[in-house]
């Protein structure tokens, strides 16, 4: 009798034993989740989930080219595996020739932890956190305001093999934590928000008293129009217009002259100036704090993302380097079209370069201009300039000879983030900080913030 297939290298090595296909690529990822929500000062909910996706990639040769097949189902039994494995080779046979078809990556040395038991995480990652947040309950229900939110940890381990002798793991943890605190009548909202590796990092109480001040700013409310403004962007709104440009960012897109990094005439904007700051936007899968995979984990194709370059490794990147394009993201088949380097997208975003000062002292320095909390509902209107589209969400602030006066109403905005960099005139201190609007996709930033004398204010929003 045959012992039990259960740790997920196992479950690799099986499903590439069954593979009949002339290349296979097999990833399963192992998740664990923990997560507390919260209502008017008091928990509502907490959970702890586990669970097992398992992709396999059938790559066939022909006379026209290689083709490729891709099937993913979660919770899969040893006895799903073979039915599995042939739904992907039929999937590649019944398809034609894969456009981004390359070898399958090879000569990357084996992870030594391959073989061992995927991380998890438990309701003990909340151990410190939990009596901290009930102590921010307290305060708040002290202080006449109501705590809404949620915080989230999740371990996602996934172990890559491949037909061409990858052996390959990756522990990604990521955490979570938005805050919502609001006044009795509903009328005042504020939002903080932390990404966080294991919750050892965050004081809800030190949330609750930022909230507490801003909460307190909007004890005054004044109407504005529509129009432009100087603008003070926290790092959380700039760390969703950059991951969106980074999104965006296709080295083909680009040199087929369809997005806003299409240099007109033909070719690239590459070595062209998009800002007079000294920026540096930088991806680096081993940034302290910010770790993520440090190879190429793809579960389907698409854009400049190829399930054949599984594996291939990640190393840090410059997409803007002293204010100047340097690199567009770019898959193997990608860059041989192009002709520019191979650059996978990497999953984490850093914006460095900017000034030493806190985005307190950037208000203290601001004679009239607003100060916002974060953006939501973000969506393009025109990919060849990416001028995208959105609101504000819980506290646009009038700042007035250094000081905030009072709340004003929300708005929607339309703004480039390529052309907000070009007329950008300060940017603050560099910090971790959660993307509002992305943070179910893309959690690892650090950004400053930016200070913007005419964004677009291009309507009244009667949003909270």
């Amino acid at each position: 009798m045959s012992a039990p297939v259960n740790k997920p290298y196992e479950i690799v090595e099986r499903a590439l034993g069954l593979s009949r296909a002339d290349g296979c690529v097999v990833i399963a990822d192992e998740e664990s989740s923990a997560n507390l929500r919260w209502a008017g000062n008091a928990l509502t909910t907490n959970g702890v989930t586990r669970g097992r996706t398992l992709t396999v990639i059938a790559t066939v040769d022909g006379a026209e080219g290689t083709a490729s097949g891709v099937v993913s189902r979660s919770a899969v039994t040893v006895d799903e595996l073979e039915p599995l494995v042939r739904a992907a080779e039929a999937a590649a046979r019944g398809a034609g020739p894969a456009e981004d078809a390359q070898p399958l990556v090879t000569g990357v040395d084996h992870s030594p932890e391959f073989t061992e038991a995927p991380a998890e995480t438990s309701s003990a990652v909340f151990a410190d956190f939990a009596p901290a947040l009930g102590e921010a309950f307290a305060r708040a229900r002290a202080g006449g305001r109501e705590l809404y939110g949620f915080a989230h940890h999740e371990l996602v381990s996934s172990y890559v093999g491949t037909s061409s002798g990858l052996r390959l793991r990756h522990d990604q943890p990521n955490g979570t934590l938005e805050l919502n605190a609001k006044s009795p009548d509903r009328t005042r909202s504020a939002w903080a928000g932390r990404s966080t590796r294991d919750f050892a990092d965050v004081d809800p109480t030190a949330l609750d008293a930022e909230l507490a001040v801003r909460l307190g700013w909007a004890g005054r409310r004044l109407e504005l129009p529509a129009g432009r403004y100087e603008t003070l962007l926290p790092p959380s709104a700039v760390a969703d217009l950059l991951i969106y440009q980074l999104w965006s960012a296709s080295g083909r897109d680009a040199a087929e002259g369809r997005t806003v990094f299409s240099r007109p005439g033909g070719g690239t904007r590459i070595g062209e100036r998009l800002t007079e700051l000294p920026l540096t936007l930088r991806s680096d899968p081993r940034e302290p704090g910010l770790e993520s995979a440090p190879f190429v984990i793809a579960h389907s194709s698409g854009g400049d993302r190829s399930v054949f370059d599984n594996g291939l490794p990640l190393e840090a990147t410059e997409w803007i380097r002293a204010g100047e394009l340097n690199r567009l993201t770019t898959s193997r088949h990608g860059a041989g079209l192009t002709g520019l380097p191979v650059t996978p997208g990497i999953d984490n975003l850093i914006l460095d370069g900017g000034g030493d000062r806190p985005l307190e002292d950037m208000v203290a320095a601001t004679e009239r201009g607003l100060l916002l909390t974060c953006l939501w509902y973000i969506r393009e209107v025109d990919p060849a300039t990416l001028l995208l589209t959105g609101l504000t969400r819980d506290g646009v602030y009038l700042v007035e000879n250094g000081e905030v006066t009072g709340e004003v109403n929300n708005f929607r905005f339309n703004e480039s983030p390529v052309d907000l960099l070009g007329r950008a005139v300060e940017a603050g201190r560099t910090e971790r900080t959660l993307p509002r609007e992305w943070s179910d996709w893309f959690t690892r930033a650090a950004m400053p913030a930016l200070r913007v004398p005419d964004f677009h204010m291009s309507s009244v929003s009667q949003g909270v």
